[in-house]
């Protein structure tokens, strides 16, 4: 092995734990996600007969006498509780009423002593919406095919009707889309409001030394330190309306009764804006400390006003930083969860809600992965446009 293999080996052997960490952590979770996000098995592997039965079939016409005895048979013998459960719940998204219908068929079927003839076996008789033809329709697109775009539709409230058309959902069905804007307006307020108060706050850091800036970097790097349950419990005890905020502003006569500062939009923005802060105030600060700090009294030697001085001196050299925080505030909050649970209302829960609910509530691992992916590539076209305009943005210069 000669000096040249040795420097790579050892360079492979420094860059192997990162790698790893990456592989096991981030990219195998991502790429699960995006399976589940487009695969559809359950029904072709809980209903083979069927799945065969109707890979031809006309779904404006009647179910076919072999798709009844595929189906009977196949409901009658998958022994597996588990599958069984995924089936009913995958059908029952599809179309309301699966539930009941398939455990009643199943307890039907069961019953049935052998040898079973299932060409000869009755569904209607067993439940009249066996002749409802939206079931057979139901059955049909979730057995066909292992790969699908349902989910991903589903998760911006679209759908494909029966000739395969992609249509919005009605009003009254989902409201994925709302959550994802409301998500998206959320995490921009927190953010603006994480520049307003980081920009400030880094600018008096920067302009002290020794132990009062270490103070000031303490006090706002205490939130990191801290559990994020643990935060978003003190604001919930805080915004309360005999919380301390509140006893404070009645008391100093601000207000002659308690602010709605819990259960709203202003108590997310506020715990949300606590938890962040830190990082907007930091890569700020990072900017700022190498800045000569003789250029605002020079600027204002030459007359010119605070305001101005700040505007056209400081913010050009410290926007760099502010970008970096910004987007690191921004697709932080994106995926919020605990903060809008605990002081948010019914309107203020973000689209985390909305997977929590799928993957734990609902056990729906397509839809919740299909809405993870949505968030993602919304995430990524930002980043993109970010790094776009940063990239052209030094061209120019």
């Amino acid at each position: 092995m000669n000096e040249l293999q040795r420097q790579r080996l050892k360079s492979f052997a420094l860059v192997a734990p990162l790698a790893l960490f990456l592989l096991v952590f981030f990219i195998i979770p991502l790429v699960t996600m995006m399976k589940e996000a487009v695969s559809d098995p359950v029904a072709a592997k809980a209903l083979p007969l069927t799945a065969q039965a109707v890979s031809d079939w006309n779904p404006e016409a009647p179910p076919t006498p072999e798709m009844k005895a595929a189906l009977a048979e196949d409901i009658r013998n998958n022994d597996d509780a588990q599958l069984f459960g995924d089936l009913v719940r995958r059908l029952n998204s599809a179309q309301p009423g699966f539930r009941t219908l398939m455990s009643k068929t199943r307890n039907q079927l069961t019953k049935l002593e052998e040898p079973v003839d299932y060409a000869q076996i009755d569904l209607v008789a067993i439940d009249k919406k066996w002749g409802e033809q939206q079931y057979w329709q139901a059955i049909a697109s979730a057995a066909s095919t292992t790969l699908t775009d349902r989910n991903l539709l589903a998760a911006v409230d679209m759908e494909r009707d029966i000739s395969g058309e992609i249509r919005s959902l009605p009003s009254d069905a989902s409201a994925n889309v709302t959550i994802m804007v409301r998500t998206f307006i959320t995490a921009l307020s927190v953010t603006i409001a994480c520049i307003l108060i980081g920009i400030p706050f880094a600018m008096v850091a920067a302009s002290v030394e020794g132990w009062k800036r270490q103070l000031l970097l303490g006090a706002v790097l205490l939130p990191l330190w801290t559990s994020l349950l643990v935060r978003t419990a003190a604001w919930f005890i805080l915004l309360q309306d005999q919380g301390l905020i509140n006893n404070a502003l009645i008391a100093i006569g601000i207000t002659s009764e308690p602010l709605a500062l819990i259960f709203n939009r202003t108590g997310v923005i506020i715990a949300m804006t606590h938890v962040l802060l830190p990082f907007m105030v930091l890569p700020v600060l990072s900017v700022l400390i190498g800045i000569p700090k003789n250029l605002m009294p020079a600027a204002a030697s030459l007359g010119a006003h605070p305001l101005r001085s700040f505007f056209h001196v400081l913010l050009p050299l410290i926007m760099r930083g502010v970008v970096s925080g910004s987007l690191l505030v921004f697709m932080t909050a994106l995926g919020y969860y605990i903060t809008p649970a605990l002081i948010g209302g019914a309107k203020d829960q973000l689209i985390s809600s909305v997977i929590a609910f799928y993957a734990m509530g609902a056990a729906n691992w397509g839809m919740a992965g299909a809405l993870g992916m949505v968030l993602l590539i919304a995430t990524i076209l930002l980043y993109t446009i970010y790094m776009r305009l940063s990239t052209e943005k030094e061209v120019r210069s």
